[in-house]
């Protein structure tokens, strides 16, 4: 089986269109109709499913799936379409390839693309062996899952903190923004620890800023947001009087939030607080009345509740039965033995 890219560098460089015999490899067919990305052939590119919004930007972090092929080979020299998690790489420091970090330049969220990458743009004239033959021209097809943009965070962050305090209040919003989609990203893949440590930061921005009237409104919306991510990470780390506390926060900046609402019922549902929980689904429920969410956890209330107090029934009965039994009823009749337990 012919390795790709094996012997076609040179007529692909010469634009003659042929290998030797006038041979015309299937990689050098499908790069006459891709689009010419660097100027010199040396990154090639098809779009497969246009994506939208904007391209991604230089110092972005980037969630893609992704395969890597050899020329005249079925079965992918690498891939990550398998792995149940992808994991968020940074562009500049993660990306090992060159061709794919111009590629991914090129790129929107949603975006399918196949790419073509010339040896230089790829694993140069030594390749990568066993795996990769020397001077391989390899295609990748790229699917860009979303993107993060973490430069002015970044710049934020490399600041004094004299330096962060004259920074404009939008710049601000979107720094703390991006710590929060960092920290949602970080909660999908389940990392709820760490996901809480950007919620944390993305929060202490925020309580920090000065805005006017018209700008805390912003701000307040940006710190609902953040609480109520705080809450429902607690939730998941076991925590719910943590949990309860960022709910109520968020209640205090939008008392008829119905999500900080069944944040909080769900924080008291877990410490047992079943009539405080009861409290805020039904408030949650004016909010929100058809609420599929809302309305199952008061049927999971009551449910709970119902065998809560059964078992506290029963408890007591087991508790004072002695007292309610014949023997107890004739020692009570007996001056002595009643002394006796008057005593006790």
């Amino acid at each position: 089986m012919k390795p790709r890219g094996g012997g076609q560098e040179e007529s692909w460089q010469a634009g003659d269109g042929s290998g030797a015999g006038g041979f015309m490899s299937p990689y050098h067919r499908l790069g006459q109709r891709m689009q010419d990305v660097t100027g010199d052939h040396g990154v090639l590119k098809e779009i497969i499913r246009a994506g939208s919004g904007e391209t991604v930007p230089p110092d972005a972090s980037i969630l893609v799936k992704f395969s890597g092929y050899l020329e005249h080979m079925d079965r992918p020299f690498d891939t990550n379409c398998y792995r149940r998690n992808h994991r968020l790489m940074k562009l500049g420091e993660d990306i090992t390839l060159g061709g794919m970090e111009i590629g991914l330049l090129t790129m929107k969220k949603g975006e399918l693309a196949r790419f073509l990458f010339k040896p230089r743009y790829a694993f140069g004239a030594a390749g990568c062996p066993p795996l990769i033959p020397p001077n391989a021209t390899v295609l990748f097809e790229i699917e860009l899952l979303d993107f993060l943009d973490s430069a002015e965070s970044d710049e934020f962050f490399n600041l004094t903190p004299e330096q962060q305090a004259q920074f404009p209040l939008q710049k601000v919003l979107k720094v703390a923004e991006t710590e929060r989609e960092f920290g949602n990203y970080l909660f999908r893949q389940k990392h709820f620890m760490d996901a809480r440590e950007r919620y944390k930061r993305a929060a202490s921005l925020l309580h920090r800023v000065n805005a006017d009237e018209a700008e805390q409104v912003k701000v307040d919306a940006a710190k609902i947001l953040v609480f109520l991510n705080l809450s429902f990470t607690y939730l998941k780390l076991e925590q719910p009087a943590r949990a309860l506390a960022y709910g109520e926060k968020a209640l205090k900046l939008d008392e008829k939030n119905a999500k900080a609402l069944f944040r909080c019922a769900q924080a008291c549902f877990s410490l047992a607080e079943y009539e405080r929980a009861r409290d805020f689904l039904v408030k949650a429920q004016k909010q929100q009345p058809f609420n599929h969410c809302i309305n199952n956890e008061l049927k999971k209330l009551a449910s709970c509740y119902r065998n809560y107090m059964l078992k506290e029934k029963e408890m007591c009965c087991k508790m004072f039965g002695p007292l309610n039994s014949p023997s107890a009823g004739e020692d009570l009749k007996n001056p002595s033995m009643q002394k006796e337990e008057t005593f006790l």
